[in-house]
């Protein structure tokens, strides 16, 4: 059983415990009224909140989610070297390009954070995502989407769409569970 659902007076505990935090720290003292105050707010804000909250899936695997994120920030860093080579080079070499990269994830949630994590990495942005999974209704939600990539110097297409799935895409399934 989910632990947001337990509870129909805290259904997002986690989130009320970090209003309860936030709250705290933005008045940096822990008098009595702000604690009550703010355990006030962390109750009440979520519960008039979460009816126009979206369904999202949950980190199934949070540790990986930590490695995920390792590797993207380390991706980052490289990826600045190499886009900064590349341009301070002969941009005549340079041949851009759009992919399009066929998806496996089906949720709005790891598709955003796919397409969040390439626009995050110098050299590709994240043009589109289409046909978007929440527009979709009944049997068009099974066809398959695409993320399509504007890159700045495309060698091979075909490596970068193999790239993208293993290296991103592969642990977002593990992580929410896909």
């Amino acid at each position: 059983m989910r632990l947001e659902a337990k509870y129909k007076w805290l259904p997002t505990p986690f989130r009320s415990l970090l209003l309860f935090s936030v709250w705290l720290l933005l008045n940096n003292t822990v008098a009595l009224g702000h604690v009550i105050l703010g355990i006030v707010l962390a109750i009440i804000i979520p519960l008039i909140t979460h009816p126009f909250r979206t369904k999202q899936p949950l980190v199934v695997k949070p540790f990986r989610a930590l490695r995920h994120l390792m590797l993207v920030l380390y991706d980052i860093l490289t990826a600045n070297i190499e886009v900064a080579i590349k341009i301070l080079g002969p941009t005549k070499k340079l041949k851009p390009g759009f992919v399009k990269v066929p998806l496996d994830l089906h949720e709005a949630m790891p598709i955003t954070i796919l397409a969040s994590t390439v626009s995050l990495t110098p050299g590709t942005v994240s043009a589109e995502v289409y046909p978007w999974p929440e527009t979709l209704e009944g049997e068009q939600a099974d066809c398959q989407k695409y993320l399509l990539i504007h890159v700045l110097d495309l060698d091979d297409e075909q490596t970068l769409i193999e790239t993208i799935k293993s290296r991103y895409e592969a642990p977002l399934k593990e992580i929410f569970e896909c």
